[in-house]
């Protein structure tokens, strides 16, 4: 299972990317293996507030629906319209499409380094 080394992780399985004070999320390739083919994503809108560890969004699957969480306060600046029309592109390229981006961060919940990550799926295995 892939881990890319440039960017942090939740322990939710969601992948952030810091760029400045933005922070991009999508799904890890081991939520995307876990949830099976997407069918729906549910975001939030741009200019919402979004609460650290708080759930902002919904993905569904055909075996499960599961909240997206926040890895941290702020406002949505965008959100991945491509994913929204395609969710199955998530299960394709999970470190490739990202969900949606948070600007104006003043919280941020403990975020993984990619060893981190690693070590705790080889836990959750």
């Amino acid at each position: 299972m892939s881990v890319p080394k440039n960017l942090m992780y939740t322990a939710s399985h969601e992948w952030v990317e810091i760029d400045g004070d933005k922070m991009k999320i999508g799904l890890t390739e081991h939520a995307s293996e876990q949830l099976g083919d997407l069918v729906f994503i549910n975001l939030p809108e741009v200019g919402d507030q979004v609460e650290a560890e708080g759930s902002f969004g919904d993905v569904e699957s055909v075996k499960a629906v599961s909240d997206i969480i926040s890895p941290a306060t702020g406002e949505v600046s965008a959100v991945n319209d491509a994913a929204l029309d395609s969710p199955g592109d998530v299960n394709g390229d999970p470190y490739g499409v990202w969900l949606a981006e948070i600007s104006n961060v003043t919280a941020k919940r403990e975020l993984l380094t990619p060893e981190e990550y690693e070590k705790l799926l080889e836990e959750e295995a």
